[in-house]
């Protein structure tokens, strides 16, 4: 019988040789000796991490410190949406491969401090204290004397290798300070309904002078005490509107936090009690019977002449 002749493979060939797999990825490794991350199999095969936040935390990572990581300049960055990302980086946050918190720099700005960790939730390790060298063991001494060798010259001490500079450890970053509480905001000493209901008026108009100063009902009854106080102490709601709206800063984000600040710091001293009125003093008079000048609001006699002729009687 003819041997079949077969001009054909039976099947492809791999090109990984020695490698063959009916199925599934065939992985082609080769030795990184630049430029490269040491990424844990816990991010990359994470089972509840979308594969966008795979991809940044991988791309986090392999930042050095102190590059910026905002999401701003993440999307500028990829091409995914400023949504997405913002979502990625949250998922990174609940899973502790991320730590965002908001720092207060000298001069009083905000900033936000990202920290990255390859494993989640662990701490800054310190800096590794360099290991002092041990000296090698000595052989152990034979039971009998041997015979001694010749001597011979010690061969010259090889030069010592420069000491590695110790590693300055990172300083931890200071906490920002606590925040000052905030004083309590004035109260009027007797409650008036009236008062009350003026202040409330006052504070729900403010927007018609500056449309920024718009407050929601629940601020509106916070604030109103605040501005009774004033009213209370004789300050008239003109002056009390001027005090809350002039000088307004460009960027208003907070305005019942601002005008909170400015019923509190600004608030006016009780008038002082006004002075007690002089009694009026009549026009001078000369006297009827001595001619001496007095005063009393009709012509008549003196006080003198009016004792004489009492006595008199």
């Amino acid at each position: 019988m003819d041997t079949q002749q077969v001009s054909a493979p039976s099947r492809a060939s791999s090109r990984v040789p020695g490698r063959v797999t009916a199925f599934g990825v065939i992985h082609v490794d080769s030795a990184h000796t630049s430029r490269f991350t040491i990424v844990g199999n816990h991010l990359a095969q994470h089972g509840e991490l979308s594969l966008t936040a795979i991809g940044l935390a991988v791309h986090i990572q392999s930042l050095p410190d102190g590059a910026k990581v905002g999401i701003k300049v993440l999307v500028d960055r990829f091409p995914e949406s400023e949504a997405r990302i913002a979502a990625a980086l949250r998922e990174l946050e609940e899973h502790s491969y991320l730590e965002r918190t908001l720092v207060r720099l000298p001069g009083g700005k905000l900033v936000t401090r990202t920290i990255s960790y390859n494993q989640p939730g662990a701490a800054p390790a310190p800096a590794a204290a360099p290991q002092p060298q041990t000296e090698p063991s000595l052989p152990a001494r034979p039971p009998h004397p041997a015979p001694a060798p010749e001597r011979a010259e010690p061969p010259a001490p090889e030069p010592a290798p420069p000491a590695a500079p110790a590693a300055e450890a990172t300083p931890a970053p200071a906490s920002p300070p606590p925040a000052r509480p905030r004083p309590p905001l004035p109260q009027p000493q007797a409650p008036d309904l009236e008062r009350h209901r003026a202040a409330t008026d006052l504070l729900a108009g403010l927007r018609r002078d500056e449309p920024r100063l718009l407050l929601g009902e629940h601020d509106v009854r916070r604030l109103a005490p605040a501005v009774a106080a004033w009213l209370e102490r004789d300050a008239h709601p003109d002056a009390v509107r001027q005090a809350l709206t002039t000088d307004l800063p460009d960027h208003l984000k907070q305005p019942a936090g601002l005008l909170a600040h400015r019923l509190t710091a600004l608030l006016p001293p009780p008038l002082p009690a006004a002075p007690t009125p002089a009694r009026p003093r009549g026009p001078l008079q000369n006297c009827d019977r001595c001619d001496r000048a007095f005063r009393a609001p009709e012509p008549g006699r003196c006080r003198d002449c009016r004792t004489d002729l009492a006595e008199a009687a």
